[in-house]
């Protein structure tokens, strides 16, 4: 089958987004399937693009067995409200050349990645074009979240785009979203049921798992063998709500006992480090390669996930599964009737978003009790082996895919729904499990 993805973020960029797109493509093309990305040069979540990568030219590659057309893009170095628009329009404008060169090859669905939404309309018209089936893939409700998070104000502007969203997602043959909550959302916005399709995130549960010893990191960060060590790691933007857990941390300064430990990048990781530039009880580290992913996670004796309460069914933090599958007990902040809230509350401890004194109970509560710290990292780790392996979602992916281009009515073999005769056959979906690796280019 040929697919053709579309999203703006790729590997080898290590968090959000791009792991998960890349991750799925080279599932994708391991099930034999013929797949092409076109994608922008990695710059996420430092807001800079790599080194050995140019934002203002394009470049062919294939990486790990996925053909990548990247397309130039302007990243601001501070991203606002306005120019985090200026920020998409500049790949959705500067891809369309690379979408387009596409068209001889007729791929049988073209995909788009949400955020960003900016791109629908090529994927739509080369989908229509071609005769191929086209599929959204939500990640982030993008406009709703600009808008409740108040990184765009003006209220004709929010209609306009909330109309715009709502037109364009309508006429997608699938939309598929990474929670149930997500696709709800999808529905009230005029999406048919039939046209929605659950697409979780993952977690390698092979590659992410509990350590029978104390995490390295523990004597690179100078941290005590019985120290608590409660930690944040990912992307460090305005949905994230970290000034809470910092205002946490503050007031827990004078427990010897408990480390915060912030890890990751973003917009607003200065401005965290200026605030917490005085705490003893707080240590940052960046980005982790994926090598020590799994380390790092067995740093935490628990894990928290602050998360703003006015976007609280916008997204479902992708980071939850990896925390789940490195055993360690789990604290969000969700409302009830949430998805984060139901998946969180049988394997960990859920309490009010922005609400400071809830977490820094829930955080002596779990200090002061190791057995039950120990039961919810078992249950989070049952519930990721179960639910959350690639092999179960990717043989549900590609069953749909399979179902897509099936029911597409047969024409001429001129047609873009005719699988030309030197394709390859769709391939049975393998036992073993496929087991991922997201890897810096050199």
């Amino acid at each position: 089958m040929k697919i053709l993805i579309y999203g703006l973020n790729y590997a080898p960029e290590l968090t959000g987004t791009g792991k998960y797109t890349a991750e799925m493509a080279e599932a994708l093309a391991a099930l034999g399937h013929d797949v092409r990305v076109v994608c922008a040069p990695p710059y996420y979540p430092e807001w800079k693009v790599a080194e050995g990568f140019s934002g203002w030219r394009g470049r062919r590659e294939t990486l790990r067995g996925v053909q990548l057309w990247r397309a130039p893009l302007w990243v601001p170095r501070r991203p606002s409200g306005l120019k985090r628009i200026l920020h998409l329009a500049s790949f959705a404008a500067a891809s369309l050349p690379a979408m387009m060169s596409h068209l001889r090859w007729r791929p049988q669905v073209v995909m788009t990645i949400a955020p960003s939404l900016l791109n629908a309309p090529a994927a739509l018209a080369i989908s229509r074009i071609t005769g191929a089936q086209s599929w959204l893939h939500i990640q982030d409700f993008e406009v709703d979240a600009a808008f409740d998070l108040g990184l765009l104000k003006n209220e004709r502007a929010g209609r306009a785009a909330l109309a715009v969203e709502r037109w364009l997602m309508q006429r997608f043959d699938v939309v598929s979203s990474i929670s149930e909550k997500m696709i709800g959302r999808a529905a009230k916005k005029g999406v048919a049921i039939a046209k929605t399709f659950h697409l979780p995130n993952w977690v390698d549960t092979t590659a992410i798992f509990p350590l029978d010893r104390r995490s390295a990191f523990r004597r690179e960060l100078n941290i005590g063998e019985h120290t608590m060590v409660v930690l944040y790691s990912g992307n460090m933007g305005a949905k994230q709500g970290l000034e809470v857990l910092a205002e946490t941390a503050a007031r827990m300064a004078d427990r010897e006992d408990i480390v915060f430990v912030f890890c990751g990048n973003g917009a607003t990781k200065a401005q965290l480090q200026t605030r917490c530039a005085t705490l003893p009880n707080v240590r940052f580290l960046c980005l982790q390669p994926l090598e020590r992913l799994n380390e790092l996670l067995n740093l935490a004796d628990m894990h928290v996930l602050p998360q703003r309460g006015d976007v609280a069914d916008l997204v479902m933090p992708s980071k939850l599964t990896g925390m789940f599958a490195s055993a360690r007990a789990v604290i969000a902040m969700a409302q009830p009737g949430t998805e984060l809230f139901d998946a969180v509350t049988t394997r960990g401890v859920v309490v009010q978003p922005e609400n400071v004194d809830r977490l820094a109970e829930a955080i002596e509560m779990l200090v002061a009790d190791p057995e039950l710290r120990a039961n919810f990292g078992a249950e989070g780790r049952r519930f990721a082996q179960e639910r959350l392996a690639p092999l179960a979602v990717f043989t549900r992916l590609d069953e749909k895919l399979t179902e897509l281009v099936e029911t597409q009515p047969s024409t001429d073999a001129a047609d873009a729904r005719t699988v030309d005769a030197g394709e390859r056959p769709f391939a049975k979906v393998s036992e073993r499990p496929v087991i991922l690796r997201v890897e810096k280019v050199d």
